[in-house]
């Protein structure tokens, strides 16, 4: 996984409220275990409709409770496969954050004038270690929890995260080995 330290470019703008992850990712395309390929059905509904645009900046500004609905992976990886790199909005889905968190896809949570000053600047720099939002002259704080900081800073997911502990793990299972027949052997 990437390390995300900063996140600067233009901005797309998703102006909705409570853009579930079928509209993100439909499901129709949940059928591949792969994380890519999935940006080109981002929103393939409505990507359809006439004056639709959505373009590939690295910063999303969308409303609140994005990501709800079911818990699907592909939502996220469809967002970063786009091209974002940052998703900024008034609230999301709890496991929609989550998952974000977990490829390295930024979720910052802001009040909505900051999301609508940020989307009308049309430019911005999200500072992960800082833990503000630049844009427009203005600088808007947000905050996230410390370990999930750590990883993205860290580029770190779980597996990655889990072999930071090799040594331990290693010595407790050689302390736990037994001596004797196996009896897990089919």
């Amino acid at each position: 996984m990437e390390h995300v330290i900063r996140i600067h470019g233009q901005v797309s703008v998703l102006d909705r409220d409570d853009v579930d992850t079928d509209q993100i990712m439909p499901k129709q395309f949940l059928k591949r275990v792969e994380r890519t390929g999935f940006g080109e059905f981002l929103f393939y509904d409505w990507a359809k409709q006439d004056g639709w645009d959505l373009p590939r900046h690295p910063i999303l500004v969308t409303g609140r409770n994005f990501g709800c609905g079911s818990s699907r992976e592909h939502a996220p990886w469809g967002l970063q496969d786009y091209g974002f790199r940052t998703i900024i909005a008034s609230s999301f889905a709890d496991i929609f954050f989550s998952n974000c968190t977990k490829i390295g896809l930024l979720p910052v949570a802001l009040d909505e004038s900051a999301c609508k000053a940020i989307a009308a600047a049309g430019e911005a720099e999200v500072d992960l270690e800082d833990l503000v939002v630049r844009a427009g002259g203005q600088e808007y704080p947000f905050e996230l929890d410390a370990e999930i900081r750590h990883r993205l800073l860290n580029g770190l997911d779980d597996i990655a995260m889990t072999l930071q502990s090799a040594v331990e793990i290693e010595v407790y299972e050689n302390e736990r080995e037994r001596s004797g027949p196996v009896t897990t052997a089919l």
